[in-house]
């Protein structure tokens, strides 16, 4: 795109519809490393045209290899960050990832329950890529009676997904019972299973309704599972159906956004590499997702 000169610009020369850019709330910790938390969604946000609202639940101390503190924020500093927000803009898709605490989950229902026509898509972050445990049976339970009968969309790994149905023998069993607790769908990804492929599962309407195969990539990488749920939530926002058994649907958009993101992934510290939510920036030809 050829620049435009410097002394003929000023503000108003650009048309912009001021309504055209939609809002997504984050509720999730903040990555002091970039490669996961509020900084994966807001670039992942961003990347696919949505305006980013970041409201932090937890600060964190990290590096690309581990999490070594969860610093949880106050539950009621947690509703003062959102709801100025919700007042002031049309928010149009929330995405939750760290939650932090169990208080902070019961502030998250008191939030979600004022706004039921807004979608919800929840990353359960339960441990983070180097083994820490990012929460404990308080939260975990509190995650399954408060949030998952209030989500749209809930993206756990395997290991998430049994943990949070561990009534379940299998991943299908699993995902059953997370429907049956009230989440409409749930989109298992299978990074860690013994898979030749990454296999993705995604279920509704107490079946599965697809199941999705990826390229399985060489390397480990900080930050996957925040950007592929922060990608369904910004195609939410934007109106794409969710599921529509189509390469538009927005669940299929968004692992292949996250799947680029990897493929083109880069290595900023010396742990995990780090998804590169700007792909597209420096292969134009190609589409965001």
């Amino acid at each position: 795109m050829a620049s435009i000169p410097s002394r003929h610009w000023r503000p108003g020369l650009i048309p912009v519809n001021l309504s055209s850019i939609p809002v997504v709330m984050i509720m999730a910790g903040n990555d002091p490393s970039g490669g996961a938390g509020i900084s994966a969604d807001i670039g992942t946000i961003a990347s696919l045209g949505c305006h980013p609202a970041p409201v932090v639940t937890a600060l964190t101390i990290q590096d690309t290899h581990n999490v070594r503190a969860l610093l949880p924020v106050d539950s009621e500093q947690v509703l003062a960050q959102a709801r100025p927000i919700l007042d002031d803009m049309p928010v149009a898709a929330f995405k939750i990832g760290v939650i932090g605490s169990a208080e902070n989950a019961a502030a998250l229902h008191a939030l979600l329950t004022a706004y039921p026509e807004i979608p919800v898509v929840l990353d359960p972050v339960l441990a983070a890529g180097g083994g820490t445990e990012l929460a404990d049976k308080t939260l975990i339970d509190a995650i399954q009676t408060l949030l998952l009968p209030l989500t749209t969309v809930l993206t756990p790994n395997s290991v998430e997904a049994r943990k949070l149905a561990p009534e379940g023998d299998t991943l299908n069993a699993c995902a059953m019972a997370l429907l049956a607790r009230g989440c409409q769908y749930v989109l298992i990804s299978g990074g860690h299973e013994p898979t030749e492929e990454v296999i993705n599962t995604l279920y509704g309407n107490n079946r599965l309704l697809e199941t999705f195969h990826w390229p399985r990539l060489p390397n480990t990488y900080h930050g996957s599972g925040c950007t592929l749920a922060a990608a369904i939530a910004a195609l939410l926002a934007q109106g794409h159906e969710l599921h529509a058994g189509s390469p538009n649907s927005a669940i299929y958009r968004a692992q292949n956004y996250t799947w680029r993101s990897l493929q083109a992934g880069y290595r900023a510290g010396s742990g995990q590499l780090l998804p590169n939510r700007l792909f597209w920036a420096t292969t134009p030809e190609i589409d965001h997702a």
